[in-house]
């Protein structure tokens, strides 16, 4: 299993790096995003460690250069407890965020829920997933293509597995357990507030024609509008 640890502070890499090979991890740093592009594009690994503050380029667009080249788990480590960093880092195509400080133990237990997640590759005999099709959406889990209108609709993975359980069952509320088990994993236990984050961002992009395909339902979860 390969990480990669994307973070200015020496002494901090330094520290993640040595629990982590202790933990049998294949571990290389960088200490600035553009190095760290170039390495992960040369070479791309399992799971990225992102610190959100870096010389030149930040974190936010170090994610956004290198998601769409690399289906790599990116967790974004930061100094700072705010909301807009965190919901900016998911929104680009983070999978998790810490705040500093932080339990290096818990990363690595976080890492190890992230891996034995199912990276929804085809196997050989199982007949592929039938198109979901729903109002104007329209999802394909082989291609892992979405169409609203008819028209492509660029979602992350962790947004397009949430669109997915929905559509599976429309007008069904799916509880918030539920999607993080499907979504995350059942041995998850990060903060649930990931999936609100992520529902937000998948809403702001299937409802790009003015309709609203996912509701709120308080205190439990969400469903797909039938109507």
């Amino acid at each position: 299993m390969n990480v990669v640890i994307v973070e200015d502070a020496p002494e901090f890499s330094t520290l993640l790096t040595a629990v982590l090979r202790s933990e049998g991890f294949s571990v290389r740093s960088y200490a600035d995003g553009e190095s760290a592009i170039a390495g992960i594009l040369t070479d791309p690994p399992d799971v990225v460690l992102l610190d959100l503050v870096l010389p030149g380029i930040d974190g936010v667009e170090v994610c956004r250069r290198i998601r769409p080249v690399t289906d790599a788990y990116v967790i974004f480590l930061t100094a700072r407890d705010d909301e807009v960093d965190k919901v900016v880092g998911l929104a680009v195509g983070g999978d998790d965020y810490m705040t500093k400080p932080f339990s290096p133990r818990e990363l690595v237990a976080r890492i190890r829920a992230m891996m034995r997640r199912p990276r929804q590759t085809p196997v050989v005999g199982v007949p592929a997933e039938p198109v979901l099709r729903h109002l104007d959406l329209t999802l394909d889990p082989e291609s892992r293509e979405v169409l609203l209108d008819d028209q492509p609709v660029p979602l992350t993975r962790i947004e397009f597995e949430l669109l997915r359980c929905l559509m599976r069952r429309p007008g069904a509320v799916v509880a918030r357990p539920v999607l993080l088990e499907q979504v995350w994993g059942e041995n998850w236990f990060g903060d649930s507030h990931v999936v609100d984050v992520h529902v937000a961002n998948l809403r702001r992009k299937v409802d790009a024609n003015g309709r609203s395909h996912i509701r709120t339902v308080r205190g439990v979860g969400y469903k797909l509008v039938t109507t």
